[in-house]
């Protein structure tokens, strides 16, 4: 992992993270524990083989047991635990699943944002929110890429739940002055990643068992890939820039490498990258799915002077190291 280095601002910080048993939470945890924070964790479900369980940072972290709907809940963390700074990573963010179950994609990536925003606008030592967004959150345009004065048109059940989100978290900056920002990255990929429905950790998991990769849509759809690590590094960034910079309150920024690869491109090269011979199966069964997109970062370089410390075929070699190791694999 990237040395964190030593940063005073997250010394002993009170630090709340939603989510974090996730791929991004996980490694999240991480590196706020480098960098001395003092680290609440809020955990609907037990994972045992996420990579927060099994790295054993939970263990170094205060873990409350709630749900990220329950403001009394919320509120109840924030005081207790003095929290000043809030990373909001918790949402369902499986699209088969939203298509399936709208509602409890909407009552978790939409009441679960209202009500962390609500307990966090009625607890006054909450001095940065970071509130995690999505590319899809912008829906389907024509051009592209991406920035962040699109307009948030989400059609389909994940899509509109991240649309809803981002925009509850704009009108609590604006109208109460709440000190949020809003992060929009594209499909994050990177060890831990247990949803192996999911391009990267699927594919890599089949070749490994000798399997063909399966792809669920044609293969041409094109997204913006962004590494775990990089995604990490990019929210401590922007609740840093918060605690010094009000203008930013309200503000989304997008992260991302700014590249374009289709399904198919992305299963070859894990393919390439594990020396194998297999051909994928396309299944051509995704729906409700946005054919291309991929995000322009240049307003993260340009007032915050970020850029990513992993281009995407290091990310993917990491990546493919870990399941090496998680599936019992030789390297």
């Amino acid at each position: 992992m990237e040395d964190v280095g030593v940063n005073r601002f997250w010394v002993d910080r009170p630090t709340l993270v939603t989510g974090g048993t996730g791929l991004v939470g996980s490694w999240l945890v991480r590196r706020l524990r480098q960098a001395g924070a003092s680290v609440v964790c809020l955990v609907r479900d037990w994972v045992p083989e996420s990579e927060l369980v099994r790295s054993g940072d939970l263990a170094r972290a205060t873990v409350v047991r709630g749900d990220v709907r329950d403001q009394a809940t919320l509120e109840r963390v924030l005081g207790e635990h003095e929290i000043g700074t809030v990373i909001h990573l918790a949402a369902q963010t499986i699209v088969g699943i939203a298509n399936r179950n709208p509602v409890s994609t909407f009552e978790t990536n939409i009441q679960g944002t209202w009500a962390l925003l609500e307990a966090c606008r009625r607890s006054p030592l909450v001095q940065q929110v970071v509130v995690a967004s999505s590319d899809k959150a912008y829906g389907v345009h024509d051009q592209l890429p991406y920035d962040e004065t699109a307009p948030l048109r989400g059609d389909h059940p994940y899509d509109v739940s991240k649309s809803c989100a981002d925009l509850i978290a704009h009108t609590y900056a604006k109208s109460y002055g709440l000190p949020v920002a809003i992060t929009r990255c594209g499909n994050f990929y990177g060890g831990g990643d247990l949803n192996w429905n999911r391009i990267i950790p699927g594919t890599i998991r089949s070749v490994i068992r000798g399997e063909r990769p399966v792809i669920r849509s044609d293969g041409s759809f094109i997204r913006d890939y962004f590494y775990v690590e990089d995604g990490a590094a990019a929210y401590m960034l922007l609740a840093e820039q918060l605690a010094g910079r009000p203008e930013l309150r309200g503000e989304a920024f997008n992260f991302s490498n700014e590249i374009q690869l289709t399904a198919l491109d992305v299963v070859r090269q894990v393919l390439a990258a594990l020396d194998s011979s297999l051909e994928p199966e396309i299944l051509n069964q995704a729906s409700n799915e946005i054919p291309h997109q991929y995000l322009s970062a240049a307003k993260a370089r340009r007032l915050l002077n970020w850029s990513p410390a992993f281009t995407f075929p290091e990310g993917l070699q990491k990546t493919i190291d870990w399941y090496r190791d998680f599936l019992g694999a030789p390297r």
